[in-house]
């Protein structure tokens, strides 16, 4: 199997270059308006927003920044097929102007521009982010009445273009099971909260690109992909950055499609794209050495086990789950510099043992 990964760098005029209905998903995290670091991001798109700013009129820079944002989405809905998934991970802002500290909800700000544009909401997740900071309040230290909670955490808005996607033939329906998640994945998958993904640092040598970049985790997005996608899919991120989320694709076994404006990140996002071959090898016997571990504590708990997977002839939960395969990235080819073709091996793994895991071959 192989999989094609593209990298459009430059304005918003790359989204020409990607079809209407061709897009199975979505999965970004935008330059979150009223954040400063993104000041300069929103104010070279349009420079009444550092207008706005400079005349301490906070609301209307939101709005502006907002503007920006929804060009994009408007071109999301056109390229996304009708039933597929945009995954938006987003953080509210909190922010004093002229003297005055106060929140600007950029989740409930892009729901509206969402839904007035055609999407369907569904049930969002809320990503409490592990922190180690001591101080959980700000403004009046122990003193009433002015202290504001910290922000410990982020949304991933969940939207769907039209109804719910059907998988109508039969070779489709075959990949879809060969797409399935382990059981016990679906259970802390499909939680509204997630609490077990930390930020991500960058690993860029760059000052100024480190503070142009807000990457979320590679787990966040190998986990949407796997939820609301089957393999040989094509995964859309508008704002590329580091190129997680192309990245996660590799690892997954999806196409992908990256647009980033900053030609400075072109660098790393290659780095990032050359690394999800380990990250694709390494999530691998990650996931069934998990899920080995999760059937022998089911066993020793007395519980028959009723199913087996067919692929790896280890126990599973349901049905569902027996045509699980995970496949391995082996080899990129660079077809130029900006478009990737990744081949990947299929059953490459074997049981070493229950205590030991799994070994690729």
């Amino acid at each position: 199997m192989k999989t094609l990964h593209k990298i459009l760098i430059g304005d918003a005029r790359k989204f020409d270059q990607i079809e209407n209905d061709s897009i199975e998903c979505i999965i970004t995290s935008p330059p979150y308006p009223m954040i400063e670091m993104w000041d300069c991001v929103f104010s070279k798109l349009n420079p009444c927003i550092t207008d706005a700013l400079n005349s301490n009129n906070g609301q209307h820079a939101f709005g502006l920044m907002h503007d920006e944002l929804d060009k994009v989405w408007k071109e999301c809905f056109r390229v996304l097929k009708p039933g597929c998934i945009a995954c938006i991970n987003i953080g509210d802002a909190v922010r004093t102007i002229n003297g005055n500290f106060q929140l600007y909800s950029n989740h409930s700000r892009i729901i509206h521009s969402m839904c007035a544009i055609g999407f369907t909401q569904l049930p969002d997740i809320i990503w409490r982010k592990q922190t180690n900071a001591p101080n959980k309040f700000m403004g009046s230290g122990m003193l009433p009445a002015c202290a504001y909670v910290t922000y410990e955490h982020e949304y991933i808005l969940i939207f769907r273009k039209g109804e719910k996607r059907n998988f109508t033939n039969e070779l489709d329906k075959a990949n879809r099971r060969n797409s399935a998640f382990f059981w016990e994945e679906r259970n802390v998958w499909f939680s509204d909260v997630w609490n077990d993904l930390k930020g991500t640092s960058q690993r860029l040598n760059d000052v100024t690109d480190r503070k142009r970049s807000a990457a979320f985790p590679f787990e966040l997005a190998y986990r949407l992909i796997c939820m609301h996608t089957i393999y040989g899919d094509t995964i859309l991120d508008p704002f590329l950055g580091t190129g997680t989320s192309s990245a996660a694709a590799v690892a997954s076994c999806r196409n992908s499609i990256g647009i980033e404006m900053d030609k400075e990140l072109t660098h790393t996002i290659h780095e990032t794209l050359q690394a999800s071959l380990t990250l694709g090898k390494n999530k691998t016997i990650e996931r069934l050495s998990r899920h080995t571990d999760f059937i022998t504590e089911q066993i020793n708990r007395g519980k028959k086990i009723k199913y087996q997977n067919s692929a790896y002839s280890i126990g599973v939960i349901t049905s569902q789950e027996t045509d699980i395969i995970l496949h391995v990235p082996k080899q990129f080819i660079a077809k130029n510099t900006m478009e990737y073709e990744v081949e990947y091996s299929f059953k490459q793994c074997r049981c070493i043992d229950l205590d030991l895991g799994f070994d690729l071959l």
